[in-house]
């Protein structure tokens, strides 16, 4: 482990995660801050059991206001993010180690291979990406309620291996999610005056899911990566009706 690095883990919810994560992020550094937003179940007691130190900020729909929230109780120089459902392999954890341990100024950004329905996904919208999560604590902020990234001017570099990504056990934690990310995207997009009909609704969804279906050939993870595609297409549907539904709440009370 290094005295230098810090794992910092967002949760709600997670005792069926929060032991692994927290023991994965163990084997790189010496401490692993957990910010919870109101768990309800045992969170945050496995979590101190397991050595973790938990700090609380209450959820407000806002993803990057609680990974800058972490930053103002982080004390090493390094910070890398990690979520609840993610485990690095033991490459990353060498390369995180010898990343922190020449003491350069960079970013580094991290494979993430999903795992969903117990499957690993290599195509479409869950399809293998590169996610920016170890920094200097000092040189990064983050932006955007959902779907938030990094800010940091840092040079950008690549670690070797990956974090499995264990996204989604069954459909009823998808659509949990789904409702969640839906309106966070909706409510930011109504505050930042953005509209939409029910055309470039409808189109918008088409587009992405023809993207995801053939262009990131979501067709190539056999039946579930279709399954997934047709998610898509509600998923972007469900976010723009969403956000037409505001404006006519709103304009009905005069809003």
């Amino acid at each position: 482990m290094n005295n230098n690095l810090t794992v910092v883990v967002l949760t709600k919810n997670e005792e069926e995660n929060i032991v692994a994560v927290v023991q994965n992020a163990k084997k790189v550094a010496a401490e692993v801050l957990i910010v919870d937003s109101g768990s309800t179940d045992k969170t945050v007691q496995l979590a101190e059991e397991n050595g973790a130190k938990v700090v609380y900020r209450a959820w407000d729909n806002d993803f990057a206001a609680q990974r800058n929230f972490a930053l103002q109780h982080v004390k090493t120089e390094w910070v890398l993010y990690l979520d609840a459902d993610e485990r690095m392999t033991d490459d990353l954890l060498a390369s995180v180690k010898n990343a922190v341990g020449h003491d350069k100024t960079c970013q580094y950004s991290i494979k993430r291979k999903s795992v969903a329905f117990g499957q690993e996904l290599n195509y479409g919208s869950l399809k293998p990406d590169f996610v920016p999560r170890l920094f200097k604590t000092k040189n990064v902020k983050w932006i955007n309620k959902v779907h938030e990234k990094p800010v940091c001017a840092d040079q950008l570099k690549i670690l070797n291996g990956y974090v499995r990504h264990y996204t989604y056990n069954s459909w009823q934690q998808w659509l949990a999610k789904f409702n969640q990310y839906t309106t966070i995207w909706a409510e930011d997009a109504f505050n930042n005056k953005k509209k939409s009909t029910y055309l470039t609704a409808f189109l918008h969804a088409f587009f992405g899911f023809w993207q995801i279906l053939i262009v990131k050939k979501g067709i190539c993870d056999g039946a579930l990566g279709i399954i997934l595609c047709f998610m898509h297409f509600f998923y972007t549907l469900t976010k723009y009706l969403k956000l037409i539904d505001l404006y006519r709440t709103n304009t009905k009370h005069g809003v």
